[in-house]
């Protein structure tokens, strides 16, 4: 079989089928930024990025939070590898953790601070530390 193509039509009818976005993580956490009063735009275009988005932005201050699945993003506790087309698979999430990097890099460049979470943490956790990020930036620009 060829490495370079998925292992079957099954297979790549399933993981298309995986949601991208509004995952049951980026929703808790939204809800509680928002039950706290924070005000936020979900799935903003990363400027000068095509086909890449922040999955929560607070434009105003420049941060942008990104909540990534365990095994689409490698996470080092909870990623696992497929045995089937195992170079194609390992291809393709070296690929993800790259475009991530790059994505993190020219934000950060642009003055944006950057948090990246990983889905299974716990969603009021990831929130407070966001809501502290944010807050500290706001009083930067009042201040």
């Amino acid at each position: 079989m060829d490495s370079l193509v998925p292992s079957s039509p099954a297979v790549t009818n399933r993981m298309s089928r995986t949601p991208r976005r509004d995952t049951p993580q980026e929703l808790a956490v939204r809800q509680i930024l928002h039950r706290s009063g924070l005000r936020y735009r979900i799935h903003l275009p990363v400027p000068g990025m095509p086909r890449r988005s922040i999955d929560i932005a607070f434009t105003k201050h420049k941060v942008a939070i990104f909540l990534d699945g365990c095994f689409w993003h490698s996470c080092p506790n909870h990623a696992t590898s497929p045995k089937a087309n195992a170079d194609w698979w390992r291809a393709k999430l070296d690929r993800n953790v790259m475009r991530d990097r790059e994505t993190t890099e020219h934000l950060s460049a642009s003055g944006w601070v950057v948090l990246r979470f990983w889905e299974h943490e716990v969603p009021t956790e990831v929130a407070e530390r966001i809501r502290d990020v944010v807050m500290t930036r706001r009083q930067a620009v009042a201040g």
